[in-house]
């Protein structure tokens, strides 16, 4: 298992002057895919997003980066709660899963989570410095992420604002801490992003109209 690992945090290629490391490239490319599964609301994104932590977990815990190893642990543990989520919406609308954005208060309770867990997370990063080398960046990174994988999980279309929000911060840090492969996809990841969530969106309008059409026939 350690020569695994050794092979994977090993340098792949240079590139415009930086060391790419195998694990950092081969997991990416899995989660650009999980992203694109995602995109297209195929059952597949939850398993390809559950490798793609598993290789990255290894990348970031040889490199002592204890939020970003830690955010692939959020990324397994809830890959797999994501998948029944959707199974079971995916029973009740009769094959697909569906997608909305979320209420006011489904919002304001996610973003007072998230702040509340960043700060938490950060003060013990920093009481306990050999855990993380950036305290506050690691713990936006890993907050940040277990927010977005819960609205993916949910549906909801707010998923794609704070995955394009975690990547504003940890593709820089991936560049300085050497991670140089993480940066480079980023321009991938944006466009992604952005076809994501015009989809997602667009699917939401259907939803919301197919719920008052079906209402009004009850009605």
């Amino acid at each position: 298992m350690s020569n695994l690992v050794n092979d994977l945090n090993s340098t792949a290629f240079s590139l415009f002057g930086q060391q790419i490391k195998w694990s950092d490239m081969v997991g990416n490319l899995l989660g650009l895919g999980a992203l694109a599964l995602g995109w297209r609301r195929s059952m597949l994104t939850w398993p390809v997003q559950l490798l793609s932590g598993v290789v990255l977990f290894a990348a970031f815990a040889a490199g002592h980066l204890s939020g970003s190893a830690g955010k692939q642990l959020i990324v397994v543990a809830v890959s797999v709660w994501g998948w029944f989520q959707w199974q079971r919406g995916r029973n009740k609308t009769g094959g697909d899963v569906a997608v909305r954005f979320a209420t006011w208060t489904e919002r304001g309770v996610l973003v007072l989570a998230t702040a509340v867990l960043t700060v938490g997370l950060a003060e013990l990063f920093k009481a306990y410095p050999w855990m993380s080398w950036s305290p506050w960046a690691d713990a936006y990174i890993f907050t940040g992420t277990l927010a977005a994988m819960y609205a993916q999980a949910r549906g909801w279309v707010e998923f794609w604002f704070a995955w394009l929000a975690v990547d504003l911060v940890g593709v820089p840090l991936n560049f300085t801490n050497g991670y140089a492969f993480s940066g480079y996809v980023y321009s991938i990841y944006f466009v992604l992003v952005i076809l994501g969530l015009r989809s997602w969106w667009l699917r939401s309008r259907t939803t919301t109209q197919q719920s008052v059409l079906t209402e009004g026939a009850v009605a």
